[in-house]
């Protein structure tokens, strides 16, 4: 897994904040015992009969199919889980809470396993990103040997039907796609503030949720950041709160700090201007904000507004 950004130093973020605040009038503001190794390094390139939902009683049978082979495994980024283990044809891999793998054990038979096919572990190779070291299987009761990924026995869900599916994640709260270490995915927590690429706007500033960031035309940043979006405003244009200087990502350091308004409340800024979210954007990556009134802008990395007419 890629070292975060995050652990950059203490120190260095408090000069870099203290020498921001001056700007703006200095403002406030390895495998499983028992798991045997079944990978051959390849070049880049519950309980019972849960079905669904991961939860059920014990099955009185053993599946009927045999697992499906696992082919080359690789690594594949997912935006919202992370890093995750795909298999030859792209299909996600989980793992199942209810399975252990000190020792590795399976215990999705039956309905379960209909669900959630095993995976094979007859012919899976360690593809980019994967370590042969962590690969291993586990043998089921009738027989079959399934792959496991850290000594977590794997599996495929019959929901996802295309390379790079995700329907499987979190259901029933058991279920979760497979890290090369065997670990549940997980991504890294979004920057308090960072950028993306609008196609039609170009690079533009979104919070820690994706929401675009928006700047008020009638504010003031000058010597000192002042919000003229007051009272009812408020509910349309929530505030952005105080962000580390170190929890931002693409945004110029310039500038960016935080003040208190008069009503007590702390928000954030980007080269000295007041910064804000839209009530009317619903979703990550919506700009329904951009250009209401005629005062309201989408702000660019060095807090200049997207689009605004210029004077």
């Amino acid at each position: 897994m890629k070292t975060s950004w995050r652990s950059a130093s203490l120190v260095a973020s408090a000069a870099a904040v203290l020498a921001l605040t001056t700007g703006c009038g200095g403002q406030d503001g390895g495998a499983a015992a028992g798991s045997q190794n079944v990978g051959a390094t390849a070049s880049p390139g519950d309980v019972g009969t849960g079905a669904d939902d991961g939860l059920g009683a014990n099955g009185a049978q053993a599946s009927a199919s045999a697992p499906e082979p696992a082919g080359k495994l690789s690594v594949t980024a997912n935006a919202e889980i992370g890093e995750l283990v795909t298999d030859g044809a792209g299909r996600t891999l989980y793992r199942f809470d209810a399975d252990t793998a000190k020792p590795p054990k399976t215990t999705c038979e039956n309905d379960c396993a209909t669900a959630w096919p095993p995976v094979a572990a007859d012919d899976a190779l360690a593809g980019e990103g994967v370590d042969k070291a962590l690969l291993g299987e586990v043998t089921r009761p009738d027989g079959t040997k399934q792959l496991t990924i850290g000594g977590w026995p794997a599996y495929r869900y019959a929901k996802d039907t295309a390379a790079g599916d995700v329907k499987g994640q979190g259901v029933g709260k058991k279920w979760y796609a497979l890290a090369a270490d065997g670990k549940k995915a997980e991504a890294e927590p979004a920057a308090g503030l960072s950028t993306r690429e609008d196609p039609k706007l170009g690079e533009i500033v979104v919070d820690k949720n994706g929401m675009t960031v928006y700047r008020f035309m009638k504010d003031e940043a000058w010597p000192k950041p002042v919000s003229a979006c007051t009272g009812a405003c408020l509910d349309k244009w929530p505030v952005v709160a105080p962000v580390e200087t170190n929890d931002t990502e693409g945004v110029e350091k310039k500038g960016l700090m935080s003040f208190t308004r008069p009503d007590g409340a702390a928000q954030q800024t980007i080269d000295c201007w007041p910064i804000y979210t839209f009530a009317g954007d619903k979703a990550a990556g919506d700009t329904k904000g951009q250009g209401v009134g005629g005062t309201w802008y989408a702000v660019a990395p060095d807090g200049k507004p997207v689009g605004a007419p210029k004077k």
